[in-house]
């Protein structure tokens, strides 16, 4: 039993039709998943990925526009990281984001791998990595459709970074309960940072922890900010092991959650990061036809007799990115 790598990233959003333009637009992935938030329908749940969504592609948001602007602390994830190849496409991506306005640092590199560090108008920490070595995770394929080419799309996620308070309070849950491994440690402007590695290893399996005690503690996300960060597991039968496992070890958890895309099990590390296990499958093109995904809101079942009232609920998305 093993968990194959990173599955999503959940984060938080103010404006839902600046965050599809930006992340349709600018980004070039896919909106693959227009529905609500199953804990709070007053709020879309948007899903941008490969062509299809592909577990270990998606970075996706809750649209809580009365949230507030998201502050830094301890005990969250405080970078995504998306996976692109070549040296020539993270140089394309800067001029890219010159032209448009983006926020964004400078190249650098971080354990033999490009990284180009922006941010979102809403000020969500992200960064492209050249992931042309090999290695990893079976990488996504960019949508045709995108106003990005091909070879210099987003092919999914590369890693994320946590900032905890202390490390080895969240190293233990990682290596001892989840199979992580110890995989390189560094410095980073002056602060320790760990990597561990799960399944292949490389990218789209990778966490980078980084020491901040400097950082006050708290679990709420703003917008800018991300919920949570979720593992993958292959199927149902390996999940509800995952789940058996977590609650014989005594962890606080949801136990498993159906939300019909997916299943999901959710419990908080030592650190304050919000986790999440949740199934490759079944996947978006369960109710939507693959070449049109998105483009209508979708429920699960469970909450089809409820539509008139959730889109009455709901302001609706305008934006000129491209669809599907």
């Amino acid at each position: 039993m093993e968990l194959g790598g990173l599955h999503h990233v959940t984060a938080v959003t103010g404006d839902a039709s600046g965050n599809v333009t930006f992340y349709t637009d600018v980004l070039g992935m896919r909106l693959v998943k227009k529905t609500v938030n199953q804990d709070d329908v007053s709020a879309y749940h948007l899903f941008y990925g490969d062509e299809i969504g592909n577990a270990g592609t998606e970075m996706t948001f809750f649209d809580w526009s009365a949230a507030g602007r998201h502050r830094p602390t301890a005990g969250e994830v405080s970078a995504t990281a998306f996976r692109i190849s070549g040296r020539d496409a993270l140089e394309w991506w800067k001029g890219r984001f010159d032209e448009r306005g983006v926020s964004h640092g400078e190249i650098y590199e971080r354990g033999g791998r490009g990284v180009l560090p922006f941010s979102d108008p809403e000020w969500q920490r992200l960064e492209l990595v050249d992931d042309s070595a090999g290695g990893g995770t079976s990488p996504g394929v960019p949508w045709e459709k995108a106003p990005v080419e091909p070879d210099k799309g987003i092919r999914g996620l590369e890693g994320v970074s946590l900032s905890v308070a202390e490390i080895e309070p969240t190293e233990a849950v990682l290596t001892g309960v989840m199979g992580f491994r110890k995989a390189d440690e560094y410095e980073e402007d002056g602060r320790r940072a760990v990597v561990f590695e799960v399944g292949p290893g490389g990218s789209g399996a990778e966490v980078r922890v980084v020491e901040r005690p400097d950082l006050p503690s708290s679990p709420f996300s703003g917008a800018g900010g991300v919920h949570h960060v979720a593992f993958r597991t292959p199927d149902a039968e390996e999940h509800a092991a995952w789940a058996e496992r977590v609650s014989k070890i005594g962890i606080p958890n949801s136990g498993v959650v159906e939300r019909f895309y997916f299943k999901s099990l959710y419990f908080r590390e030592p650190g304050g990061v919000l986790f999440e296990l949740a199934t490759d499958g079944p996947g978006f093109a369960t109710d939507e036809d693959a070449g049109h995904l998105g483009e209508r809101l979708s429920l699960p079942p469970f909450l089809e007799a409820r539509r008139e009232e959730i889109e009455a609920g709901l302001k609706p998305i305008t934006t000129t990115a491209p669809r599907g």
